[in-house]
């Protein structure tokens, strides 16, 4: 099994509902997301696939959200975008080019801070 991996960065905004503390207010991070592909084979040209490709395909879905108050998207209604609702909805929206593509979502892994992060595992076996 081959994997790949890119990061990139977005800002956002959001409220953490009912789970106590400051969270509860408004504030926003700096996210870094690491976005991990695989597939048993390499292509022809002895890629899995090309970073270019992921990295336009993630680009895209940043684009969606950067900058933004998260809370008031319809991706986020009626959840609360915590880290791991943003790793699942990044997920998703990866794993519709990457079926197209012949590889899978490994894992999405989100980071709120230089030392805070959660990883999203989607169960595409």
């Amino acid at each position: 099994m081959y994997e790949v991996t890119i990061i990139k960065s977005f800002s956002a905004a959001h409220v953490l509902a009912e789970i106590g503390g400051k969270c509860e207010e408004l504030h926003g991070h700096n996210f870094k997301v690491e976005v991990t592909m695989a597939a048993p084979k390499l292509d022809p040209t002895g890629l899995l696939i090309d970073f270019r490709v992921l990295k336009k395909w993630l680009a895209e879905i940043l684009e969606e959200i950067d900058h933004k108050h998260l809370n008031t998207l319809p991706s986020f209604a009626g959840i609360n975008p915590s880290a791991e609702n943003i790793a699942k909805y990044i997920s998703g929206k990866m794993e519709s080019e990457a079926k197209k593509a012949s590889v899978k979502v490994v894992k999405v892994k989100v980071w709120e801070s230089e030392n805070s992060a959660v990883t999203y595992i989607p169960n595409n076996s």
